[in-house]
């Protein structure tokens, strides 16, 4: 959460760029809180090869949760290696994020409750599609949203992926397995699709065993990016046959349930910001071109590894 926050927040002192003081006053109050972020402390120890999620001066390390992708946590280690202040290596990219460790296979397997990507990398089609990373067919479509909000994916590559193009991928077969319909769920179908994790009956991913019949609206609708056709008609659907059951004074609710004729009607902030900046950055770019414009960026991605690649990601 606070690297989604500094996602933001590094955008906006890129587009506050005028000589007015309270735009003057916007960059140095972004520059500060950037500054004191203690990403390496979350290494747990000055050799730590992993970050963690979260620690508490009253219960310390007690959850221990290591940051494994691939999720939606990509941004953590993105930001703790271009930090001016409190950076960590850019080998932790390699050993913690995309790690090979026995930790972060373990993890993996954990929660996607498959072997399929346990190492990161994967490799397999799902519905003629192949997923280069990501744990079996992917997970929740928020994992291909949050780390994108701001860092752009196209053009660029790393050892193991092309992330718009794998962006794309997810989405695709996120949306094919709602084609498909395994579970049989009422309203599944080629415009009415978006398996994640938000505000729901009890669904989360798009697997036989967690598939409850939860759509998300954030889900579709923050891969505007990715699949602009597929997600228009996602919304069309959304808005002008359910109406009212998915729509209210702020936006899209954040989900639904046609099987047991559930829908929600609070909205998740985090969620909506999926819709809103994704809509964007398919439409102008505007939130991708501020955050990469920072000057700490461009250096953290080339110690990372990442090379220019424009192989399909239009």
């Amino acid at each position: 959460e606070t690297a989604f926050l500094v996602q933001g927040l590094l955008a906006a002192r890129q587009y506050f760029d005028g000589d007015a003081d309270a735009e003057r006053e916007i960059r140095d109050s972004v520059t500060q809180l950037w500054r004191e972020v203690e990403w390496d402390w979350y290494r747990k120890s000055p050799d730590g090869d992993v970050l963690y999620w979260h620690w508490s001066p009253d219960h310390a390390w007690h959850i221990s949760h290591p940051l494994v992708g691939w999720n939606e946590t990509m941004i953590v280690y993105l930001l703790a290696i271009a930090s001016p202040t409190h950076a960590v290596p850019a080998s932790l990219y390699h050993t913690g994020w995309a790690g090979q460790s026995d930790l972060a296979v373990k993890y993996r397997q954990s929660w996607s409750r498959t072997t399929e990507g346990d190492h990161y990398t994967n490799g397999n089609e799902y519905y003629g599609i192949k997923l280069d990373v990501g744990c079996g067919t992917g997970g929740d479509l928020f994992f291909t949203q949050f780390s994108n909000l701001g860092f752009d994916p196209r053009g660029r590559r790393d050892r193991y992926t092309n992330y718009f193009n794998n962006n794309c991928n997810f989405a695709i077969i996120n949306r094919a397995y709602c084609i498909d319909n395994p579970r049989q769920r009422v309203g599944y179908g080629p415009e009415c699709w978006g398996r994640s994790a938000g505000i729901n009956s009890g669904g989360g991913k798009p697997t036989p065993r967690d598939d409850n019949g939860t759509i998300c609206a954030s889900a579709a609708l923050g891969c505007f990016p990715y699949t602009p056709d597929e997600s228009m008609a996602a919304l069309k659907h959304f808005y002008r046959t359910l109406g009212g059951k998915t729509w209210g004074a702020y936006g899209f609710h954040d989900g639904f349930n046609q099987t047991e004729q559930w829908y929600d009607e609070a909205y998740m902030g985090l969620n909506q910001a999926q819709i809103v900046v994704g809509v964007e950055n398919h439409r102008t770019g505007l939130v991708w071109k501020h955050f990469m414009a920072n000057p700490e960026i461009a250096p953290a991605l080339e110690a990372i590894g990442f090379t220019s690649d424009s192989d399909g990601d239009e």
